[in-house]
């Protein structure tokens, strides 16, 4: 029987993978599309954007840092925003950039529950001893 043991443990590379999808969701909104981008002149949508993208970046940081439990709930709600923020903010019709915020959000969501999963039955020194 194999050993889900890797699954059950909160480590470094996962918030690793944070920061980085923190990266790519800042510079999201000049991907290369190859149709003619409707977020021209929408600083809105680039906003919104860069502050979701160094949200997620700066609690995976604190995560990589110092672990608490508080991380991933914020984590996972700004990864729904971001899949919410096309609908919300008027531009769901920009195709690749929907797609783009749809996939990275969903991605943080799910990093943010695996995180939560791996996390919840920890004691608070258990979580101290994350970023030894």
């Amino acid at each position: 029987m194999s050993d889900f043991g890797f699954l059950n443990t909160h480590r470094k590379w996962e918030d690793w993978c944070g920061m980085i999808l923190g990266a790519l969701i800042v510079v999201s909104p000049w991907f290369p599309i190859r149709e003619p981008t409707p977020i021209v002149g929408n600083e809105t949508t680039i906003l919104n954007a860069i502050a979701v993208g160094l949200v997620v970046f700066g609690v995976s940081q604190l995560e990589y840092v110092a672990l608490q439990r508080w991380q991933e709930f914020a984590t996972i709600l700004v990864g729904f925003w971001l899949i919410a923020s096309p609908y919300a903010l008027g531009y769901s019709d920009a195709g690749f950039l929907r797609i783009y915020h749809t996939s990275l959000g969903g991605v943080v969501v799910l990093l943010g529950i695996l995180q939560l999963w791996q996390d919840w039955d920890l004691s608070d020194q258990d979580l101290l001893r994350h970023g030894q």
